[in-house]
């Protein structure tokens, strides 16, 4: 017969299960404590974190180069362009380990962006980053130039050939998706050989420049079909149209380097057609103008850092008035343009309107 001895005390446990079943459902039963509101945003922030924010890095880089280059026109120190250079090299290995923080705790946003038909051009500005970085760190770190630009090619590589796959293979592309941004992966193929050749990657540097000269032949017919036949471009990707400067402008570059540094009639071709581009983005400047601010605005920069650096060397390689006066306008204009773009920038970061979901 059992007693009352025999049978537990009501609120304690008889065994070493009980126990522990007693700790969890305490553990269950304790308050949690909710995430402060600074916790949540930062996480919200991480997660909406655009890819799109590397087109800063690549702005930053073509700033750095226009000023190497008017160093070297009036034979100054180019102290400001090392410097400028090291700071953009810092803000990206700041940018790059918050993306690879979303890669880890968001792969489902980091995949979505690689396969959307529309940001998916964006993500090529990381290995443009690499690419124009080891370009800049070339005179004062050439070894870390070397790795930079080899980490460039390795990723650029691979995210040509998955966004060409995503063309070919894809069926959900409408014309509406298609926009100048669509450069992007070809203007980092004819990136490369600007800190390829002086690195001794002849060869491959001449790969990287057919496949971006060929592409950007191909898609500059696609791009004015939709721009002239189809719907007009949202104003959020209007600012894209300076990417129209940027492939003939570095293509110009390239090539004179790829060239032996001779100014040919193909690289005038290319060079004056990158100036009419620009000129023609000067005259819709109205347009632009009234146009609110997105981060797309960032695409004004490189496409105007390409095009002053290639004006400098017309001014070095041809010579002539007309050519060093507009590189020195062309890069008091870029400069003020910089200066604009990271004051917008960092209102924009103050009100929360960047890194924030899509529809905010």
């Amino acid at each position: 017969m059992s007693t009352d001895k025999d049978k537990p005390v009501a609120g304690k446990t008889s065994d070493k299960n009980g126990q522990e079943t007693a700790t969890a459902e305490m553990a269950q039963s304790a308050p949690q404590s909710p995430p402060s509101e600074a916790e949540a945003g930062g996480e919200m922030r991480l997660k909406f974190f655009p890819v799109a924010f590397f087109a800063v890095i690549m702005g930053l880089s073509g700033l750095t180069l226009a000023w190497r280059k008017f160093a070297e026109a009036f034979h100054t120190t180019g102290l400001f362009s090392h410097l400028l250079g090291i700071a953009t090299l810092l803000l990206f290995a700041g940018m790059l380990t918050a993306y690879l923080m979303k890669l880890v705790r968001y792969p489902q946003m980091v995949k979505g962006e690689l396969n959307h038909p529309v940001m998916s051009s964006f993500v090529p500005a990381i290995s443009i980053s690499l690419f124009l970085l080891g370009l800049c760190m070339l005179p004062i770190m050439p070894a870390l130039a070397n790795v930079l630009w080899g980490a460039g090619a390795i990723l650029h590589i691979i995210l040509t050939f998955h966004i060409v796959r995503n063309w070919v293979e894809k069926q959900h592309f409408q014309p509406a998706h298609l926009n100048p941004a669509w450069f992007i992966p070809a203007v980092g193929n004819v990136v490369a050989p600007l800190a390829g050749v002086p690195l001794g990657y002849y060869e491959l540097s001449w790969y990287f420049f057919a496949v971006g000269i060929s592409f950007w032949i191909i898609l500059l017919v696609i791009v004015f079909n939709r721009i002239l036949f189809h719907d007009p471009l949202p104003p959020r990707l209007l600012p894209t149209l300076f990417i129209l400067i940027a492939p003939p402008a570095v293509g110009f570059l390239s090539w004179v380097k790829l060239n032996g540094g001779e100014v040919d009639a193909f690289a005038r071709v290319l060079y004056y057609l990158a100036l009419f581009f620009a000129a023609l983005m000067v005259l819709e400047l109205p347009r632009f103008l009234k146009l609110p601010f997105f981060l797309s605005w960032w695409a004004y920069s490189f496409p105007s850092a390409a095009v002053t650096v290639a004006t400098f060397v017309m001014a070095e390689k041809v010579g002539g008035a007309f050519f060093h006066w507009l590189s020195l306008i062309m890069l008091a204009a870029l400069t003020a343009l910089i200066v604009l773009l990271i004051y917008r920038t960092l209102l924009a970061m103050r009100a929360k309107k960047i890194c924030v979901p899509p529809d905010h």
